[in-house]
C-alpha cells in the first residue's frame, strides 16, 4: 500500500531532521542502501556472465549447425560476459548533495569548496611542513 502526500512529506522531514541532528547516523544509514545496491549491481552482473559462458557452450557445441553465425555468437557472448564483470565490480556514481538546508527549512545551491578537500599543496610540501611541525615542537 502505497504513502499518501502527507505520509510522504512527514517522512521527508523526519529524514531532513534526522540529517541535521545526527549526520553521522544517517550517513551510516546510506551505506546501508549502498550495499545493497552494490548486491544487486553484483547479482545483476553475475547473470550476464552466466548468460555470456551459455551462449559461448552452445555457439561451440552448434557451430557446425549455425555456420558463421557461431562466430558472431561468440564475440556476442564474450561480449556479454566482459560487459556483465564490468558491470558487477563497477561502482555507481555517488549524486553528493545537491544542495544546503537553510535554516527556514528551504535548499539553495551549493556553494564553495567542500570541508573535507585536500590540501592543495604536493606531497613533499605536505612532508616539509610536517617535519617542521614536529620540530617545533620538540623545542
Amino acid at each position: 500500500m502505497p504513502l499518501s502526500d502527507h505520509e510522504q512529506r512527514l517522512l521527508s522531514e523526519m529524514e531532513q531532521q534526522l540529517v541535521a541532528d545526527d549526520p553521522k547516523f544517517a550517513s551510516a544509514m546510506q551505506g546501508a542502501r549502498t550495499r545493497t545496491r552494490a548486491g544487486s549491481r553484483l547479482a545483476i552482473g553475475g547473470l550476464a556472465v552466466v548468460a555470456g559462458m551459455v551462449m559461448l557452450v552452445l555457439s561451440v557445441a552448434y557451430q557446425r549447425n549455425l555456420g558463421s553465425f557461431g562466430i558472431v555468437l561468440s564475440v556476442l557472448a564474450f561480449i556479454a560476459m566482459l560487459a556483465g564483470a564490468s558491470y558487477a565490480f563497477s561502482r555507481p556514481s555517488k549524486p553528493g548533495p545537491t544542495g544546503v538546508v537553510t535554516e527556514d527549512g528551504g535548499t539553495r545551491p551549493r556553494t564553495g569548496q567542500p570541508s573535507h578537500s585536500r590540501p592543495t599543496g604536493g606531497m613533499m610540501e605536505r612532508l616539509e611542513q610536517r617535519w617542521a611541525k614536529r620540530k617545533g615542537d620538540m623545542r
